[in-house]
């Protein structure tokens, strides 16, 4: 069996297409967790990140995400999402919920806003009466949820798997 050799940083996959995915997270207590989702989203080609509240990108964190994303951040986050339903978006949000679904058996639309929510409280009543969806991730032990940036991470990564060149 030939042993493998060690490649570090492979250049990028390409995509065909544009994703169009959105990330877009309530109000977070840690720019860390901020950090670490904008990182991911964009390792995931993700072009556009949408921040609520006094959010700020720590580079050391994010590495390149901090420049290869279109960051926004706003006040709130119902306008920002009222605007994407209009422009033809699905609004899903990771939160456990009574009608939530399976990730793992969720069925993304191309053109979608992924709501991710705060560590603590996770999505407001306001926020989750304008969601299209809502996904939850199984958890097989305690705590009983993921960390915001590791579900947000899994979520995308679900989202790439579905639609892997754009």
């Amino acid at each position: 069996m030939k042993t493998p050799e060690h490649q570090r940083h492979k250049p990028p996959s390409k995509l065909d297409r544009p994703r169009e995915l959105v990330v877009a997270c309530v109000a977070m207590r840690s720019n860390v967790n901020i950090s670490a989702i904008a990182r991911t989203a964009s390792a995931s080609g993700v072009q556009r990140l949408v921040l609520c509240g006094n959010a700020r990108l720590i580079s050391k964190i994010a590495r390149d995400g901090d420049e290869q994303l279109d960051v926004e951040v706003r006040r709130t986050l119902p306008p920002v999402l009222r605007a994407f339903r209009e422009e033809g978006y699905r609004i899903v949000g990771v939160e456990q919920a009574t009608n939530s679904q399976n990730l793992q058996a969720f069925e993304f639309h191309r053109r979608t806003v992924l709501v991710i929510g705060n560590e603590r409280l996770g999505i407001s009543e306001e926020v989750l009466t304008l969601l299209d969806d809502v996904v939850e991730i199984p958890v097989y032990g305690m705590p009983h949820s993921f960390n915001a940036a590791a579900a947000a991470a899994m979520a995308m990564y679900e989202y790439c798997r579905q639609f892997p060149t754009g």
